[in-house]
């Protein structure tokens, strides 16, 4: 029972973790220290995509279920979770390229405009 509530709970944290990828830059312009934990959050998710490879809590979460007795599944969290809304039928390596440049260039964009405001706040007012 407390490891599959441990794998369900790995699993939320995990998309909350793919959420903060891609939307964590937006909380810099509130909070600029985020920035420290967003920047290799973003680095990380958008390598994973790029190299085609298995985030670490996906196998966790699957060693998780199985202890608990329930069916594990093959390939990645996103694969298994998120494509079936999005992508129902397939996942290309286009596509995780695709999304790996969706996270730098929305982020990078995201940086842009907190650096703007930034930099418009720091002027001197005449």
């Amino acid at each position: 029972m407390l490891t599959s509530i441990a794998a369900d709970l790995l699993v939320i944290l995990h998309l909350l973790f793919i959420i903060f990828v891609l939307l964590g830059g937006l909380l810099v312009a509130r909070l600029h220290w985020i920035a420290l934990l967003h920047i290799p959050a973003a680095a990380w998710g958008a390598l994973i995509e790029y190299q085609g490879w298995i985030c670490p809590l996906t196998p966790m979460e699957q060693q998780l279920r199985k202890a608990a007795g329930e069916a594990g599944y093959e390939g990645g969290f996103v694969e298994h979770y998120i494509l079936p809304i999005i992508y129902p039928d397939f996942l290309s390596r286009e596509i995780q390229i695709g999304m790996g440049t969706v996270v730098i260039i929305f982020n990078l964009l995201v940086y842009a405009w907190v650096i703007y405001r930034l930099s418009e706040q720091n002027k001197p007012r005449t």
